[in-house]
């Protein structure tokens, strides 16, 4: 099992800007967000990634208290003058950064699973509500579509929300466990 320490130590080396540890308990999830979601989210019933395609938020919420771990980190994307084309890049980079940190885990023996800012792009349109979502395995649903509010948490684990007009910061949370076969791996040794 890897120590915090040993996650702090691979993460560091990644452009990640404030990160924290913390565990499901610590998170407030609140179905009001979902009333935001619908009545001014754009991506609103137009992604896998949001409401209502993502479950209700108390079965989001038993979804990630089955992980034991938290990782919650954000990281600092240039946004120029605004465009969609440098915002797509920007959130790309984080996308990129989520994913070697969820490689990492995995390789290490833990399940994940992640949440991240904003909707999913990883399609120019998403499939949805028509068809099965086509990166299923590598898509990550919003933050907020679990009922999480992003600036609270950021303020409750001391970490920035806002630092420029031209710099965006992309928020992560990958909830993490154990499998039971690297535990039992482990007991065998």
């Amino acid at each position: 099992m890897l120590t915090k320490k040993e996650v702090e130590d691979f993460i560091v080396k990644f452009p990640v800007y404030q990160y924290a540890f913390l565990t499901p308990e610590e998170i407030d999830f609140t179905p009001k967000v979902r009333n935001f979601c619908k009545r001014d989210c754009r991506y609103y019933d137009t992604n896998w990634a949001c409401p209502p395609a993502v479950p209700r938020v108390d079965k989001c919420r038993l979804r990630c208290s089955q992980y034991s771990n938290v990782l919650f980190f954000s990281s600092v994307g240039s946004i120029g003058e605004g465009t969609k084309e440098a915002r797509d890049e920007s959130k790309q980079g984080h996308e990129d950064l989520v994913r070697i940190i969820e490689e990492h885990l995995i390789s290490n023996g833990y399940s994940t699973y992640t949440l991240t800012s904003d909707t999913c792009t990883l399609c120019p349109k998403c499939t949805f509500p028509h068809e099965y979502c086509r990166h299923a395995e590598l898509m990550h649903p919003c933050i907020e579509s679990h009922g999480i509010v992003i600036s609270d948490l950021a303020v409750k684990f001391n970490m920035d929300y806002n630092i420029s007009s031209r710099l965006h910061l992309w928020f992560a949370l990958v909830f993490y466990e154990e499998t039971a076969e690297a535990a039992e791996e482990k007991a065998d040794k």
